[in-house]
């Protein structure tokens, strides 16, 4: 007689709400209990997200208050205090070593690296560097979803799906924008193909939803508009005309910026010297440029809201989005650690705002966020998740205008990505 054999387990089986609590056998519903843990996993990522902020705030409060000359002595001692927190607990990487362990490394994110990058973001993003937050948050609670996926005995491409949806949920606690924050940790990861692990989307999505309440039920951010735009009604088919247009210069400034930012990190590059050196040195450049023009110190959050409600000329406008492609190129080719998503942001409105200054029949509001648009789907590659973190943050409707220029600034860019990561093998950049 043979013995009784128990039917084995599949481990990806999905399993329903009910049966959970042992109420029923079979499965009535879609809801698993994988969709509890991307919840579980994306309120721990919203919690962090709140905790971080809060701190950042608190620093920054502090930190703010020192300007002009004194900028001179507080940047540089930041600089030297974030290389030698890098020369001591190791580099954290940035965003280009996240997409390369996504690719290569089965979507493993080191945890280890987390102290490091903690301390000298929050040195970084604090003391005034023009760099954001989100890269940290990204990479901090992306390596939490590798630890969870450990935990579960996860594999392959069920691990590289919880490092993803964490990365969703820590960009997402950011922007308010779940949808946009969950497109964007997919969309990040490519030069062309803008969704590859698509069977990541949705755990993306509901992580991305879990941080989100929760971020916002803390902090009270992301319910609202971020920045308060002029009033804008899509009436005419003109509009798109302008956004094409729009999209056009978005995608020229882009090019700029990718020229400063390699330039800047050549001349760093050929100087053979320790990281906190390094560091210091871009302290020294930042609190420099500072000092001339206070509004490129930070990464824009803020900033933003003061070249919508002040009448700067349009020279001003115009030098001043050339300082912060400096300033942002200096930040992140010195060490600093920060994302440069809103600070190309920054970049654009400025832009947009002084074309249609010289274009007075142009609507302002069109012309910069278009520009936004154009100059970060240039840059970071991201056409689709760019339109719908825009929309969301300053309440543009429709977002058609949009996405015009948002693609625009994608087929503009240059084929070979700043990010270089993004093309994924060396034989990829042969093809191009």
């Amino acid at each position: 007689m043979l013995p009784n054999k128990r039917t084995p387990i599949n481990p990806t089986q999905r399993w329903k709400f009910l049966q959970l609590f042992g109420l029923v056998k079979r499965n009535p519903m879609l809801i698993s209990r994988w969709v509890l843990c991307w919840v579980v996993v994306g309120t721990v990522c919203g919690l962090f997200a709140s905790l971080y902020w809060n701190i950042l705030e608190l620093m920054t409060h502090q930190l703010e208050k020192l300007e002009g000359v004194s900028l001179l002595i507080v940047m540089p001692i930041a600089g030297l205090i974030i290389g030698l927190v890098i020369h001591f607990l190791g580099n954290p990487g940035e965003i280009a070593v996240i997409v390369d362990n996504i690719h290569f490394r089965g979507g493993r994110l080191d945890i280890r690296k987390n102290p490091a990058m903690i301390l000298a973001s929050l040195v970084s993003i604090a003391a005034g560097g023009s760099a954001g937050p989100e890269a940290p948050l990204v990479q901090i609670t992306g390596s939490f979803g590798t630890w969870v996926g450990d935990r579960l005995r996860l594999q392959e491409e069920d691990l590289r799906t919880m490092s993803l949806a964490a990365m969703a949920a820590g960009f997402t606690a950011l922007f308010g924008a779940p949808l946009g924050g969950a497109i964007f940790a997919l969309e990040i990861l490519h030069h062309q193909h803008i969704i590859e692990y698509y069977e990541a989307l949705m755990p993306a999505i509901v992580s991305s939803c879990a941080s989100y309440l929760v971020f916002a039920f803390i902090t009270h951010l992301g319910i609202a508009p971020t920045w308060h735009f002029p009033k804008y009604n899509l009436q005419n088919i003109d509009d798109f005309a302008w956004a094409i247009l729009f999209g056009i210069i978005g995608a020229v400034a882009g090019w700029i910026f990718i020229a400063i930012f390699q330039g800047c990190d050549r001349l760093l590059a050929i100087l053979p010297i320790p990281i906190y050196v390094r560091t210091t040195l871009a302290g020294l450049g930042l609190g420099i440029l500072a000092a001339f023009l206070p509004l490129t110190r930070y990464f824009g959050h803020e900033e933003l809201e003061s070249v919508l409600t002040t009448n700067f000329s349009v020279v001003f406008l115009l030098i001043l989005a050339l300082g912060k492609m400096a300033s942002i190129s200096m930040t992140v080719t010195g060490g600093w650690r920060g994302g440069f998503i809103i600070p190309l942001f920054f970049t654009g409105a400025c832009i947009g705002k002084a074309i249609a200054i010289l274009i007075p029949e142009v609507n302002p509001a069109l012309a910069m966020i278009c520009t936004m648009a154009a100059i970060n789907a240039a840059v970071t590659r991201t056409p689709i998740s760019t339109t719908l973190l825009l929309s969301k943050l300053t309440n543009f409707s429709p977002f058609t205008p949009i996405l015009f220029a948002s693609l625009i600034g994608f087929f503009l860019a240059p084929k070979v990505p700043l990010i270089a990561s993004q093309l994924k093998s060396q034989q990829s950049l042969e093809e191009i």
